[in-house]
């Protein structure tokens, strides 16, 4: 019961802190919304910025176990369709898993105050990006999919643009369903120029 109740805490504090901030967040606030009283809180995080970083844990958890990170890598796709579907898998995850949308705007609030906020948000919207497709890339170039290239070079080329439109969708959600088809269209443009001469959906392997 009290492991439900913190679950609880911890996702009433994810609406909140996405919408009001971590200095707009009111603790007794927070408590009212879930029917509980100021020390209801307390009993499970002994401060603010305790709720603040099991928050923070959570989604950390949360994120790399659903879209990937370099520690937890998606398998090498062994055709540049499956390439493909692989990008446009984690870019629908992360538009409309509505945890994850409110996790990149609390980071985005968030990393000006926080120097750890700061450092999650270096690392999802832009290192932590690049590193695992880099790791990606040179599996691809391994199984003989694209052509050999700098894979850090090809990461960040390929991450930008793409993690660009995300936010946009963020900001501006009536051009998601056009920012997806920019996405698909940016993909499947980048394996015509970088792929190798194979049908498409084929590997050499």
């Amino acid at each position: 019961m009290a492991k439900d109740t913190k679950e609880r805490i911890l996702m009433a504090a994810l609406d909140m802190f996405s919408i009001k901030g971590y200095e707009g967040t009111n603790i007794r606030e927070l408590a009212a919304s879930l029917g509980l009283v100021k020390s209801g809180i307390y009993k499970h995080y002994e401060s603010k910025e305790a709720l603040w970083n099991a928050l923070l844990d959570r989604m950390i958890a949360y994120y790399g176990k659903r879209f990937g990170s370099a520690e937890h890598l998606p398998p090498v796709p062994d055709s540049l369709e499956k390439f493909v579907s692989m990008t446009m898998r984690m870019v629908n995850l992360t538009i409309h898993d509505d945890q994850i949308v409110k996790t990149r705007k609390v980071l985005t609030l968030e990393q000006y105050r926080d120097e750890r906020a700061r450092d999650l948000a270096t690392k999802h919207f832009l290192t932590g990006l690049t590193k695992m497709f880099t790791l990606v890339f040179t599996g691809m170039m391994d199984k003989g999919l694209i052509r050999r290239d700098d894979p850090a070079m090809l990461a960040f080329a390929y991450t930008a643009p793409i993690s660009a439109l995300i936010h946009l969708c963020d900001r501006e959600p009536e051009k998601t369903e056009e920012a997806i088809r920019t996405i698909e269209a940016f993909s499947r443009h980048f394996i015509q120029v970088y792929g190798e001469t194979l049908s498409f959906g084929e590997s050499k392997h």
